[in-house]
């Protein structure tokens, strides 16, 4: 078959390799009809995330129809149409009982690897280093999908891979973004980040009760498509100073929420001092993430606020302001999203017409050309938000 493997830092290429098969009886075989670029997977094109190897199969949010099942896989058959979420889940150990599907203790084959750098492992996850498993990823013709009765979902016939395909990953951690957030109603949030995360993130803290959504991007295409769904956009090359800006339009109180959905590779402007050290520090591997939009969340939330981490962290940065997010008693929440904890009802909302995630899909394109598409991803070029590639 057909993937797009992982060749080294900045180059991805289409590899001819041996077709999927079982490997265990809780497994399944899905035929991919479309995956997608993250804005995560990124983090392994440009080189910051440690235990990939030349030749692995890139991708963790795809779907398409089940082909083969493992004799012990009771939820699944064969032709079922099924979305599968990024988060490789046993169902039965401590953590998934609980619903904390992310941090699976059995899912993840090298938790070792992952225990060193982080003290415990959380669970597999598909096409994303050998460190949260080494697991081939779905951008391919086919997949394998383990422990199959504790995650894939079965989506309706009527609805087009479009309208679903970012329950895989997109529309929970969005969606889980503003969740965190604990609104009641009338609330102000900021949004650091308008890509695919950003965007659905804006769209569920509204439909959650937000009063208001500041949408912070350097992007005018991104702030737009933000300003579409009613949010007020700051553009942050633009603007002097994006937390006294906050500040300002809340009564010098601050968001009552904000949201860091950029993660470890901020960018800033280059004439401002923080910018240059993390970019600096990060080239020299004395960091592994920049921070600035960590910072500000921290400094522009208002007192006893929320901050709500879902822009994915690998490692160690610098000059986390944490005396403000103590002094100011900060909540703060982070994580890897329990994908399977949101999929149903998420689900039931696009049915209702209540979301409609295939708004932020800007390009549809042949899985031959992912080389391609990486690089307009990570220039973002072309109005690049959410690729989808089509097997």
């Amino acid at each position: 078959m057909k993937a797009i493997c992982w060749q080294g830092k900045e180059k991805v290429g289409v590899e001819s390799v041996p077709d999927p098969a079982l490997l265990n009886p809780q497994d399944a075989i899905v035929k991919v009809t479309s995956t997608c670029i993250c804005g995560s997977d990124l983090h392994l094109y440009n080189g910051y995330i440690p235990g990939m190897l030349p030749g692995d199969i890139l991708g963790h949010e795809f779907m398409g129809e089940v082909v083969e099942t493992g004799r012990e896989v009771k939820s699944l058959s064969v032709g079922d149409r099924v979305v599968v979420p990024f988060t490789i889940s046993c169902g039965q150990c401590w953590f998934c009982r609980r619903g904390l599907w992310s941090q699976c203790d059995n899912s993840n084959p090298k938790a070792h690897l992952a225990s060193a750098m982080w003290g415990h492992s959380p669970g597999g996850f598909y096409g994303y280093s050998h460190v949260t498993g080494g697991y081939a990823g779905g951008q391919a013709e086919y997949a394998r999908v383990p422990f199959a009765d504790h995650g894939p979902m079965p989506i309706p016939e009527d609805l087009p891979d479009e309208k679903v395909i970012l329950l895989s990953d997109v529309l929970p951690t969005g969606y889980m973004a503003a969740d965190w957030c604990n609104l009641h109603g009338g609330e102000d949030v900021a949004v650091w980040g308008c890509g695919a995360i950003g965007q659905v993130a804006i769209r569920s803290a509204f439909l959650l009760g937000a009063r208001r959504v500041f949408a912070i991007d350097r992007f005018d295409d991104r702030l737009a498509l933000a300003a579409e769904a009613g949010a007020t956009p700051i553009n942050y090359e633009e603007t002097g100073d994006v937390v006294e800006e906050l500040k300002q339009a809340t009564a010098g109180r601050g968001p009552d929420a904000c949201i860091d959905a950029v993660g470890m590779e901020a960018h800033r402007e280059k004439s401002r001092p923080n910018a240059l050290y993390d970019e600096l520090l990060q080239r020299a591997r004395l960091v592994t993430d920049r921070c600035s939009a960590l910072r500000e969340a921290i400094q522009a939330c208002r007192k006893g606020g929320i901050v709500s981490v879902v822009g994915v962290y690998g490692g160690f940065g610098d000059k986390i302001p944490l005396g403000a997010a103590f002094n100011k008693a900060l909540t703060i929440r982070m994580g890897q999203t329990p994908v399977q904890h949101y999929m149903k009802p998420l689900l039931d909302r696009i049915r209702k017409g209540e979301l409609h995630p295939e708004e932020i899909i800007t390009h549809q394109v042949p899985l031959k050309r992912a080389p391609e598409m990486y690089r307009t991803f990570r220039d973002k070029k072309d109005g690049c938000v959410k690729v989808v590639l089509k097997p």
